[in-house]
């Protein structure tokens, strides 16, 4: 990570930022705006930025190119790859099995496909919704001898292979809901599960049961051949100096993982659909919104340790892989993961739950070829497991009452926010410069003294 370049970035943002929350809708926008034009030029590819307060958008823009050859430029219709983003979605039509009564959440992997090995007796929905099923890594089996380049660009591997490769194992990399791994082979199978539970191709069920009830038009899941993806942005990745499109790879056609599209207009109208429950009733998404904890895994007086796991690749020694072994219910990030190890983690469903400096949120990224992507929404439901959380890292690191701090939903600058920000281009960091609008939000008499001495710890867990 390019930490000094990024924590002078972040720390310049601060230093310009006003000493109190603009008071007008022009002064926000060109304070944000601030951040994003100096990213990119006119003739490369760009990103795309939403903020919405309270239901209200207060800046909608799009910068740089979606399509390098056509010149087109990206504005709020232009429809990215959401990657990881689109858990969310296939979280929902699970849900919405579970509202229709045709799913539970505790059922089993094998009560959905039969066929499936025995250790899938122990895997649950709910196990795959919250990455606690320990399925192995279907981009390392696809490695594998025998295998391994079977899939190109041209030839990419399809959901139904990604079973098939996770039927042929006679194990997972930990017993069920033991431990917390990220996990993009559980979402490529509630995919599947939604399509086999619902009679109706996965990507189907979402047009009809999400996308067009809430009038988002232009989101869907790609499938080449079937459907077309309108004011579509490519991906491209930076080569010595030299931008190169990079928009599809051997996985980029599995669909309950990361297949979706979408723009900033139809996700706006997803975030008031979360918003005002027009899906779910609140008491429904309640599940979605509860970080799951773990058994307690060890006795020992120290917080956290490792312990061995079995590998996704069968060459790879089991000493050689290790998760984190801690004697509290709160997962962690494991090695070689996207936070260092042993970095405390709440995840729901579709749905990562971790504060943000105390303030209570909901957020996702995505990483594919060619695309970055990152959904944050602070929340003003009513205190919840979400707020309970928030509350919790709150006490643990402040010792405040619950209305001194500013995660607190009776004083939180933040309640009500979401931020969406979604690039064609990987060498920026969308997490970074979402924190970076949320830092605008804050700024003030009685948080200014705190932004410098939090600057640095941002930088250094959150940019690239």
């Amino acid at each position: 990570m390019k930490l000094a370049a990024g924590f002078l970035a972040f720390a310049g943002i601060l230093a310009s930022a006003s000493a109190q929350v603009p008071s007008n809708l022009s002064a926000m926008g060109q304070k944000i705006d601030a951040i994003f034009a100096p990213l990119v030029t006119p003739n490369s590819p760009g990103v795309a930025v939403l903020v919405i307060k309270d239901g209200k958008k207060l800046f909608e823009r799009g910068y740089g190119l979606r399509d390098l050859h056509s010149s087109a430029k990206i504005d709020p219709r232009t429809n990215f790859r959401l990657a990881s983003c689109s858990k969310q979605f296939t979280a929902m039509a699970i849900m919405l099995l579970v509202h229709d009564g045709k799913l539970r959440y505790d059922q089993k992997l094998t009560d959905v496909f039969p066929d499936f090995p025995a250790y899938g007796k122990s895997i649950s929905i709910r196990n795959l919704l919250n990455h606690t099923a320990g399925l192995q890594d279907y981009e390392t089996l696809m490695e594998q001898s025998g295998t391994k380049g079977k899939w190109t660009e041209d030839h990419q591997i399809q959901d139904a292979e990604v079973l098939t490769l996770l039927k042929q194992t006679d194990h997972g990399m930990f017993p069920p809901g033991t431990q917390w791994y990220y996990s993009n082979s559980a979402y490529v199978v509630l995919g599947l599960v939604v399509a086999k539970v619902s009679g109706q191709p996965f990507p189907e069920f979402l047009r009809q049961r999400i996308f067009a009830p809430l009038k988002m038009d232009k989101t869907l899941a790609y499938v080449k051949g079937q459907n077309e993806i309108a004011n579509r942005a490519y991906g491209h990745t930076k080569e010595s100096n030299t931008w190169k499109q990079t928009d599809q790879s051997p996985t980029s056609a599995t669909l309950g993982d990361g297949g979706i599209y979408s723009t900033l207009e139809d996700l706006a109208k997803w975030d008031e659909a979360l918003r005002t429950n027009k899906l779910l009733t609140e008491t429904e998404m309640q599940p979605a919104l509860t970080p799951v904890a773990l058994p307690t895994t060890s006795p020992s007086a120290s917080p956290c340790g490792t312990h061995p796991i079995a590998s996704s690749n069968p060459a790879e020694p089991e000493s050689a892989s290790k998760l984190p072994r801690c004697n509290d219910t709160q997962p962690r990030w494991p090695a070689n993961s996207d936070r260092p190890e042993g970095t405390p983690v709440s995840y729901g469903f579709g749905w990562f739950l971790d504060p943000y400096r105390t303030h209570p949120r909901m957020w996702h990224y995505g990483e594919t070829v060619g695309f970055r992507s990152y959904i944050l929404r602070f929340t003003t439901i009513k205190p919840t497991a979400i707020q309970a959380a928030a509350d919790r890292a709150a006490a643990a690191n402040t010792g405040a009452g619950l209305n001194d701090r500013p995660g607190s939903l009776t004083n939180d600058r933040l309640a009500g926010l979401t931020i969406i920000v979604i690039c064609n281009r990987t060498d920026i960091s969308p997490e970074s410069l979402a924190l970076q609008i949320a830092e605008l939000f804050l700024v003030g008499p009685k948080l200014k003294s705190n932004l410098q001495s939090s600057s640095e710890h941002n930088a250094r867990h959150l940019l690239d």
